[in-house]
């Protein structure tokens, strides 16, 4: 007879898990073991950090859209996941974190790593169980994947060490407990919107003359729809962060990004619309949304508790993105002008000589955005790429053309530092034979800087740029522009990443001068297995919104004589295109 974990780890295979993130631990013996006799069926991927595991799930639920699992020991290797659970509640990834325990009547006795993570998840978990014995597992293991994929977030199962090897033979069934009674399959039902409520949405999109579109990740994979939409209502496209690979770079009707990593198109698109149709996107930041009262709104989400979060909408129509985009189309009219598409056209056109002017390639100190374009324009068709939080990220949305075909994937809502080397190994994990590559800040890397051993453990062809500044940059930024202070504790001790990642078994690379950026790429990207590009950028470079309000401009000039370093920022800043942003 099966033992508690041998239920729980066949229930994964039942549901189609090809992959666990995780950490050994005493805690967790009995699952380890289930594993290893099954690794034939389910494979296991050793971290060195469970906050990695949780970041990995994560990502590869984001990256696939199956179950993400992670696994960790009781007491803190439980309570390493945290951060990573709360990036997929966020992000609405589905999750299931399984994690040991203590001896089962050693509960609450104060023993070794007596931590009820059980409690300690109840926020972060849609699912949270602590399992009692085999014939409790044999429910709770398949309910719990279940309500994870049905609700995007996170389910929980902490299991007794004691309990993980407990013969189902040996549990006290319940006389209503029958076996095999609980679902052991997902139903894939859609939810649709009414006809009178696309009716509703189409009258308003009808009647606007200027419509803009925001989509976010819930408009992955509806990119043949978005098209049409944009197409019969010649609408500007502005992307989430998240929704950055919904449509290309280059493509015609995209403005880019949206907010303070945003384009000065889509910013301009959000300002002049009369409506707005939000296309699964919760972006948080109200301030770049169209002014109350200035334009109507609609909003597609498979998830009604969104509607209407951040704009307030006349329309919601709750379902899947690309058959609810089938639907309206259908009632759509061909608007007979594109006058407001071309004007957002036009500034695009404007905003892509604007960074073409921040990547000069002959700048010294070495400029961030020349490093970072030269990188992208080298990633293959089919790359997947990921970034971390901080300057980096602004340098990917920016600098970073996505083409057709690749992929990208960030910590949204949870703007986490130290995903983005987890994400891009979940993305080699997930996609055997893909091209991988990740644009990170010196920061964020060196929080999991050991993680990249994992890397090198499993073969991903990692191509990892290091955006090396010494700097806490995106938030010395912060401090001066949000506040109006000097920045502060945000000086960095410098890290030789590219020996650290020759010390784990791979290659590192190092860029310091502008004359050094073609060649070493050259090098580094047909070197074999995964590298580390060191790239050694000036300290001092700014992070701006591409319209500076008058707020943080204020602020700024205020911070910015106690700030150190003060005379080559002001130099920056008198640069192109940071003076044009500053004065805009």
């Amino acid at each position: 007879m099966p033992n508690a974990a041998e239920i729980l780890v066949d229930t994964l295979v039942a549901w189609n898990v090809e992959v666990v993130f995780g950490l050994p631990g005493d805690g967790i013996n009995g699952v380890m073991e289930a594993l290893r006799t099954r690794r034939d069926k389910i494979a296991f991927v050793q971290v060195r950090h469970e906050e990695s595991a949780a970041f990995m799930a994560c990502a590869y639920a984001k990256w696939t859209g199956k179950l993400g699992v992670c696994l960790a020991t009781s007491g803190p290797g439980g309570t390493h996941l945290l951060t990573g659970l709360y990036d997929a509640k966020l992000d609405q990834a589905p999750v299931l974190a399984i994690t040991g325990m203590q001896f089962h009547d050693l509960i609450e006795t104060f023993t070794q790593q007596d931590v009820d993570l059980t409690r300690v998840f109840n926020d972060v978990a849609v699912y949270n169980a602590h399992v009692a014995d085999a014939a409790h597992m044999e429910n709770v293991a398949s309910l719990a994947c279940r309500t994870a994929l049905a609700r995007k977030g996170v389910a929980h199962l902490s299991i007794a060490s004691d309990v993980q090897e407990q013969q189902d033979a040996a549990s006290k069934r319940s006389k209503r407990n029958r076996p095999a009674h609980t679902p052991q399959d997902m139903f894939a039902g859609h939810n649709m919107p009414l006809d009178v409520e696309l009716d509703k949405a189409a009258a308003i999109l009808n009647g606007a003359s200027r419509v803009a579109i925001l989509a976010g990740r819930g408009a992955i994979g509806a990119a043949a729809e978005l098209e049409d939409t944009a197409r019969l209502l010649q609408a500007p496209v502005a992307k989430a962060l998240l929704g950055k690979a919904v449509l290309p770079d280059d493509h015609p009707y995209t403005t880019g990004g949206i907010g303070i990593l945003g384009t000065l198109a889509s910013q301009e698109a959000m300002e002049t619309c009369d409506a707005v149709l939000i296309v699964g996107s919760t972006f948080p930041y109200i301030e770049y949304y169209p002014k109350p009262g200035q334009a109507r709104g609609v909003q597609i989400d498979c998830d009604a508790q969104r509607i209407g979060l951040r704009f307030p909408v006349e329309a919601g129509l709750v379902g899947d993105a690309a058959e609810t985009l089938r639907a309206l189309n259908q009632r759509l009219t061909q608007k007979p002008s594109d006058e407001f598409l071309q004007r957002c056209q036009t500034t695009m056109t404007r905003w892509r000589e604007m960074m073409r002017q921040s990547e000069d390639a002959e700048a010294q100190p070495l400029k961030p955005q020349a490093v970072a374009r030269a990188f992208g324009q080298r990633l293959a068709d089919d790359t997947v790429l990921a970034t971390d939080s901080g300057q980096n990220t602004e340098l990917a949305a920016r600098h970073v053309d996505l083409r057709d075909g690749q992929a990208f994937g960030v910590s949204g809502s949870l703007a986490s530092m130290a995903c983005g080397l987890a994400y891009a190994i979940a993305a080699g994990i997930a996609f055997p034979g893909r091209p991988v590559a990740a644009i990170v800040g010196d920061g964020g890397f060196a929080m999991q800087l050991g993680e990249f051993s994992t890397a090198v453990r499993y073969k991903i062809p990692l191509k990892l740029l290091v955006i090396k500044n010494n700097m806490l940059n995106q938030i010395a930024w912060e401090q001066m522009m949000f506040l109006g202070n000097p920045q502060f504790g945000c000086e960095l001790q410098p890290i030789d990443f590219a020996k650290a990642a020759e010390a784990m078994g791979a290659r590192g690379f190092r860029i310091e001068r502008a004359d050094q950026i073609e060649t070493v790429l050259d090098e580094a990207f047909a070197a074999e297995g995964p590298v580390v590009i060191e790239a050694v950028v000036d300290a001092y470079e700014p992070l701006m919104p591409p319209k500076m309000p008058p707020d943080y401009a204020k602020n700024f000039r205020q911070a910015l004589p106690q700030t150190p370093g003060r005379e080559r920022i002001e130099e920056n800043i008198a640069r192109e295109p940071a003076k044009s942003m500053m004065d805009a």
